[in-house]
């Protein structure tokens, strides 16, 4: 587990750069490790939510039934008893989203026990007023209805935007998108991060010297070849940090 001071830490990078970090460890294909684009950010703000996920999947077209009912309270046991901040990931079960587990009820429970926000391939409601509580929403679609919405299981693998989240995972969310953090890499990411958008830098700092006026092509595929250099060093030095470990 991250300090919390690690987990702010790394809210000063967003998701492209988290990616583009995670690449230097060589743990897992470059295709691997995010939800696709039918998990959006809901809100309009650059908030970066990062938590350790706490997943359970639903269903809105049938009411529940009895031993489905006493899946609220494990669900609520096991967010509380999770590793802060939290963030829930929800599968919703359902051939397509119809009812919402989510609204101002569930936003401020969910706050009171530590958790930041939710990722779901379901839908959210009561935007203004989950809003005001500064609970965050990654979701596929908005909806109007809570239907027969309820809990199927908790604290189980699920999968949402095409991409398979455990319990406990780390998990690093904003407007570009949903990442999965390797456990292995969590205390050196930061730095990493640091090293991505340093990599970039003689490419960006040149050619926006030149913005009015063309730059020369041959100093343009030079300063790629310099980022080129510094990614692939970057890479040599996280890798190689993940096998001594």
């Amino acid at each position: 587990m991250l300090h919390m001071s690690q987990l702010e830490e790394l809210k000063k990078f967003d998701a492209p750069t988290i990616c583009n970090a995670i690449e230097f460890f060589e743990l897992r294909p470059r295709t691997a490790g995010f939800m696709n684009p039918s998990i959006k950010k809901v809100f309009a703000n650059d908030t970066r939510t990062v938590g350790y996920a706490v997943t359970a999947k639903i269903s809105a077209m049938h009411p529940p039934t009895e031993e489905q009912k006493k899946l609220n309270d494990l669900y609520y046991r096991k967010l509380h008893a999770s590793p802060k901040p939290s963030i829930t990931v929800i599968q919703d079960l359902d051939p397509a989203p119809m009812g919402s587990f989510w609204g101002e009820v569930q936003g401020s429970i969910h706050r009171s026990l530590g958790c930041d926000g939710v990722v779901t391939s379901g839908g959210v409601r009561d935007l203004d007023e989950v809003r005001e509580i500064g609970f965050e929403y990654y979701s596929s679609c908005i909806l109007v209805s809570h239907a027969y919405i309820h809990l199927v299981e908790v604290d189980v693998p699920v999968t949402v935007g095409g991409l398979t989240v455990n319990p406990g995972d780390l998990v690093f969310a904003d407007k570009h998108g949903v990442v999965v953090i390797p456990p292995e890499v969590g205390p050196y990411l930061a730095e990493a991060c640091r090293a991505a958008a340093d990599a970039e830098l003689p490419v960006l700092t040149n050619c926006r010297r030149s913005f009015g006026s063309l730059v020369d092509v041959g100093d343009l595929v030079r300063w790629r070849s310099e980022m080129v250099t510094l990614r692939a060093e970057a890479a040599r030095k996280f890798s190689k940090l993940i096998r001594k470990g």
